[in-house]
């Protein structure tokens, strides 16, 4: 009975090793929860808010820019490939999914001010 139990014991202890060793990664993965997360860009004024904020998105999880602006402009999403995304004057709505891990910049060239880091685990 000892026995069973010193076994019982033993992968007990080895199971939760093996558990908080087995990731690298100190932080899991943002889960997706299958709906679309939305940043809210404003550019008014010659000014853009957020201001180089990071936001933590899931892989391949789509991700809206709902963009409110005062002139029509662009957008660049440093990604692999480079998206170039058009808005016009008033609202609009950029859809984006990232399909590898890593940061991404968003930015206003035309400001040269980065609008957004997004954190694709």
């Amino acid at each position: 009975m000892h026995t069973t139990r010193r076994l019982a014991a033993a992968a007990a202890v080895l199971g939760l090793a093996l558990g908080t060793t087995a990731c690298g990664d100190d932080e899991p993965a943002p889960e997706t929860s299958g709906e679309t997360q939305t940043v809210e860009v404003t550019f008014e004024g010659g000014t853009v808010t957020p201001n180089g904020e990071r936001v933590e998105v899931a892989v391949d999880e789509e991700v809206e820019l709902v963009v409110q602006a005062d002139e029509g402009g662009e957008i660049h999403v440093h990604s692999t490939p480079e998206q170039t995304l058009q808005y016009g004057a008033g609202t609009t709505t950029l859809p984006i999914t990232l399909d590898q891990p890593g940061v991404v910049e968003v930015e206003s060239h035309d400001l040269d001010q980065v609008i957004v880091q997004l954190e694709a685990r």
